[in-house]
């Protein structure tokens, strides 16, 4: 059987890795590269497509009040 002060132990020490692991993450996430190759054309530097969907921008605030009829 576990003991109090095992238990103790091995929540400290999986809560500081776990906090590590966010950290470690975190750094990686700041200062990865981005793969920019598509630009705003959905399509690749030599002119095949991407195969990805353009999305178009969201309406503003006043926008989606005027198309839903809100404020009236």
């Amino acid at each position: 059987m576990i003991t109090d002060d095992q238990l103790y132990s091995l929540a400290i020490f999986l809560g500081s890795f776990a906090m590590l692991m966010t950290i470690v993450y975190h750094f990686l996430e700041v200062n990865a590269k981005e793969d920019d190759t598509t630009g705003d054309t959905g399509r690749t530097r030599d002119g095949t497509a991407t195969g990805k969907k353009q999305v178009p921008p969201t309406a503003s605030g006043e926008e989606r009040k005027r198309d839903v009829g809100v404020g009236r």
